[in-house]
């Protein structure tokens, strides 16, 4: 395009492209102003609460080297965690949260990815955007940028945070898990070309990522330095090989720069080949296979996809954790900070009882998102209009929402059970304490659903701060114990008040009394629904 056609008011092509970008970034920046520094704040807080953890608990270098040698040596923890390459506290930091807090940073940016794209598109409200003067790929590149943000924010954070351990290598690791969020942020904009349906795509990338977990768990049970094709595959598996704090190899990052780009070429070359709403696989037309006549049955149509994956997870997770219970002893060893950590989780009891306990326990905390995903998915169907024409039939608002919430309190009971399942699976042991163990969380888990019903009833704008109480409630329960921040900061969270289960003592009041407050929450939450106008 010339200069005198620009004069003319013409701009080049590209530009017209992505006109609006700007002012769609900071919408979604205004939108996300609760969520992104609701995770990356707890990501990060649970990154920067380690090395004084690992300081307490590893005080001496011999404790430290004798820790490199059991994790060598044991196969399960290297699934689990990875490979320790070095025996320095930062060294030490990134070995024991960076696999889980890549996840959780791939986990934010597919999110935000898919609910500025194709959440967009499935709820009409990208249409209305895109009649005015906004650029055909300008609603991507936003929904990329919102999650290049937080990203830059978390990397930030983390390498200032980590900056006495080394800078080097703080900002190797802030960088990976950077690298990390905006690969699944690409591959996220990519599998929202090929569905009409957000769920769906949240669903599949979560698959992906789920999938990546698994292959660099296969890699590094097969091999103590990395070196596994199977852990190359995966970006979990970059992020470990990065190094950070132990000779950082410096051009891993371009693995995940150069990922990133190409899958951003991909969904670009998709998007513009595609009409708006329309995906490259689209939805089966109907009609479906068997009976919806009532709300419930619409609502496990929409959400047993959603049941399904976390069942599985839960029960595989606890295969896993049930499998590494007889090894925790060989690990601890005779190190008594380590061991008061655990029953600081666990409760006062032997180390093996502790461990399960603990491990059941982050479960317990883990089904706090599903419950609060799966209630907020009332928030969703208003939101995008699809509530509009069952409520306008004979379906009252209460069946409708009850239908949702069934499925919500219920579903957190199932996949608690089929933990418990895969405890005694992986275990082998005491099958009854495992599964009571892991039903007694489902109070603590309903009082956190209660107050997403709550927010949604009472303040549908403020519903997503739902995720805030979860990101919260996870943040005490996980860093907490390890802090030994004080009693009155734990029983702030609903889970510090439960029997620590198994080798603890039963306590009946927290079982009983938490459920009676998780159905006050709900029924004001209903009661709040049934008075107030439905989104428009």
């Amino acid at each position: 395009m010339t200069a005198t056609a620009t004069a003319f008011g013409v701009r080049p092509a590209g530009s017209r492209q992505l006109a609006g970008t700007a002012t769609l970034l900071r919408f979604a920046l205004r939108r996300d102003r609760l969520m992104i520094p609701v995770w990356v704040g707890v990501n990060a807080l649970m990154i920067l609460s380690m090395p004084n953890t690992l300081e307490n608990l590893y005080d001496s270098p011999a404790d430290r080297a004798k820790l490199l040698q059991d994790t060598a040596g044991n196969a399960s923890f290297r699934a689990l965690i990875g490979p320790v390459f070095d025996d320095s506290i930062g060294a030490l930091t990134a070995w024991r949260v960076g696999v889980y807090a890549g996840a959780l940073a791939a986990v934010v940016s597919l999110l935000l990815v898919i609910r500025h794209t194709r959440d967009e598109e499935e709820s009409g409200r990208h249409e209305l955007v895109a009649s005015g003067m906004v650029g055909r790929r300008a609603s991507l590149t936003a929904a990329l940028l919102t999650a290049a943000v937080a990203n830059a924010v978390l990397a930030l954070l983390v390498t200032a945070g980590l900056a006495g351990q080394g800078v080097s290598g703080a900002l190797a690791f802030g960088l990976g898990l950077a690298g990390v969020g905006m690969v699944f942020a690409t591959l996220a904009a990519i599998v929202a070309q090929f569905t009409e349906s957000a769920r769906l795509a949240r669903g599949l990338t979560a698959g992906l990522l789920g999938a990546a977990f698994v292959l660099r768990a296969a890699g590094d049970s097969a091999s103590d330095d990395g070196s596994s094709a199977l852990t190359w595959v995966s970006p979990l598996g970059w992020l470990e090989n990065l190094r950070s704090f132990a000779d950082e190899r410096w051009w891993v990052l371009l693995l995940f720069a150069g990922a990133a780009l190409l899958q951003g070429v991909v969904a670009y070359g998709l998007a513009g080949r595609r009409d708006v709403g329309m995906s490259f696989l689209p939805t089966r037309p109907g009609p479906a296979l068997g009976r919806l006549g009532t709300a419930g049955a619409l609502a496990w149509r929409l959400q047993r996809g959603s049941v399904l994956g976390w069942s599985i997870g839960f029960f595989l997770a606890g295969v896993v954790y049930g499998g590494l219970t007889d090894g925790v002893a060989d690990l601890v060893g005779d190190n008594d900070n380590a061991r008061e950590i655990f029953e600081r989780m666990g409760g006062q009891a032997g180390l093996t009882d502790a461990f399960l306990a603990s491990m059941v326990g982050m479960l317990g905390l883990i089904a706090a998102l599903y419950v609060v995903g799966s209630v907020l998915r009332l928030h969703g169907e208003e939101t995008s209009m699809r509530a509009e024409p069952i409520l306008a039939g004979a379906v009252s608002r209460l069946r409708w929402a009850c239908g949702h919430l069934v499925i919500a309190f219920a579903g957190a009971g199932l996949i608690m059970l089929l933990a418990g399942l895969g405890f005694a699976v992986g275990y082998g042991k005491e099958v009854g304490p495992i599964l009571g163990a892991c039903l007694v969380q489902l109070p603590a888990v309903w009082v956190v659903g209660g107050l997403a019903v709550l927010l949604y009833g009472v303040l549908p704008r403020a519903a997503t701060g739902a995720w805030g109480v979860a990101g919260a409630v996870l943040l005490i329960g996980w860093v907490g114990p390890a802090l030994d921040v004080p009693q009155v900061v734990l029983d702030l969270s609903p889970f510090g008040h439960l029997p620590k289960l198994p080798g603890g003592g039963m306590e009946w009041g927290p079982v009983l009394v938490l459920p009676a407050l998780a159905a006050g929450l709900a029924a004001a939450g209903l009661a709040g629904l049934r008075r107030r106008d439905m989104t428009t």
